[in-house]
């Protein structure tokens, strides 16, 4: 099952079964991943990653300090769909798989700065 980018009524398909999601966060200015996978049951956490801590971005309380980078995987029920507030202000959420990053932009052409997104499991219809 691969995982759909979806803005308003367009969609695209991210062609992958397990993506990370990669962005600087706005106020430490550091960056954090999260790697989920498209499973039955929706989508799964499979591992988170910051660099850093503070302004509501602590590493969660069984991380592990690896190479530089808080690890750990975040104790959340299966996620029907993920929701990425974009601003426009800041760098633009990353989505990464098979050792290839692309912005929701580029897989959405015409989508605007401050345009949502979300991602989900896609379903076949």
């Amino acid at each position: 099952m691969p995982i759909c980018l979806l803005a308003g009524t367009r969609s695209a398909v991210a062609a992958a079964e397990l993506v990370t999601l990669v962005w600087t966060h706005s106020v430490e200015k550091v960056e954090w991943r999260e790697t989920w996978a498209a499973t039955p049951a929706g989508l799964v956490a499979v591992e988170a990653r910051v660099k850093g801590s503070g302004a509501g971005m602590e590493p969660g309380p069984e991380a592990r300090l690896v190479d530089g980078w808080w690890v750990w995987r975040p104790d959340l029920p299966p996620q029907a769909t993920l929701n990425l507030a974009r601003s426009g202000a800041v760098a633009d959420w990353r989505l990464c798989s098979h050792h290839a990053c692309m912005a929701p932009a580029d897989l959405l052409p015409g989508l605007a700065a401050d345009e949502p997104i979300r991602l989900a499991v896609c379903r076949p219809e």
